[in-house]
């Protein structure tokens, strides 16, 4: 049985008039679910990513079905290629003048043993580095956009798709000394897991250290739930049977499973129930959530940023 929901996005969601907004990986899932949901709220203009043209095509054309007015826009970026990623950020800033959200929402899940196109391993460097990159680059904008809003509550936010898969980490955590090895080694048993729970617990971590170095920008990251999503069905038989016997008693829709990035880049901010706090990580939905194992360890995730930021820094000239 399918957890209770409490969010109803076409009343909860408030209207977006003026809001730039950038969503990752939205060409399939959970990402184009969240580009016809803000679409749908007056947002000013979407911009969405992806490898796929074709995709993009067919994203744009269902949307403009319902939302004929719709200001959306593909943005080629491969997150696993740093010039790819480089490449769309600098179309993003020639182009405009604030960005108020945005989705760090796409992701790729339990691979074979290989590398990025920079060495990377090849989760943990789609997830997390191409990810970290792309945010960084966009940094200088999205304060600015902060700073444009100093007469009331400034209001710019990045949601981190991360994943209760995060648990699955390796001993320690990140292995940060194999980054750029496939981490074949990782586990003798479930090394495609391991990886992927190492990239998950990145992307909690980084968004937490992200808040306290940019306080002005409301970083969280998210659980979007289980669904038979892409991700889930393009598995092996083994994979899925894992999946569906953890998970089916709390299995969602995919549309419900874009719903908590949809609450956390819309609900309230503040300290409360049902509120959005920066820096902190959220269940479906909404629901503040106490960490296990190494996601609540502030050390590691200050690791994280100083390690990130010195391996991003070829890519700042």
């Amino acid at each position: 049985m399918a957890p209770k929901l409490d969010f109803d996005p076409p009343k909860d969601i408030p209207d977006l008039a003026g809001r730039i907004v950038l969503v990752t990986g939205g060409t399939n899932g959970l990402g184009s679910e969240t580009v016809a949901s803000l679409a749908a709220h007056n947002a000013a203009h979407i911009y969405f990513t992806g490898r796929s043209q074709p995709s993009a095509d067919k994203v744009i054309a269902k949307l403009k079905e319902k939302q004929p007015n719709a200001r959306i826009t593909f943005l080629p970026c491969d997150l696993a290629s740093l010039q790819s990623v480089k490449d769309a950020a600098k179309t993003l800033t020639d182009s405009l003048d604030r960005l108020d959200l945005v989705f760090a929402n796409a992701g790729i899940m339990a691979l074979p043993p290989t590398l990025t196109k920079d060495g990377y391993e090849i989760q943990f460097g789609t997830n997390h580095v191409g990810h970290a990159l792309l945010i960084t680059l966009l940094t200088p904008l999205l304060e600015r956009t902060a700073a444009q809003q100093a007469s009331s509550p400034a209001d710019v936010r990045i949601i981190w798709t991360s994943s209760q898969g995060y648990m699955l980490h390796p001993r320690g955590g990140i292995v940060f000394e194999k980054a750029r090895t496939p981490q074949s080694d990782i586990s003798p048993v479930a090394g495609g897991w391991v990886r992927y729970g190492q990239s998950k617990l990145a992307n909690l971590l980084y968004a937490r250290a992200y808040a306290r170095h940019h306080p002005s920008i409301t970083s969280v990251s998210i659980h979007p739930g289980v669904s038979a999503t892409g991700l889930v069905t393009s598995r092996g038989f083994m994979d899925r049977a894992l999946i569906y016997s953890t998970s089916f008693y709390k299995m969602l829709t995919p549309e419900q499973c874009a719903w908590n990035q949809q609450w956390a880049a819309t609900a309230p901010l503040g300290t409360g129930a049902k509120q959005v706090e920066s820096g902190k990580y959220y269940d479906p939905i909404g629901v503040k959530t106490a960490l296990q194992r190494e996601g609540g360890n502030d050390e590691l995730a200050e690791k994280l940023w100083d390690w990130t930021q010195k391996e991003l820094e070829p890519w700042l000239a």
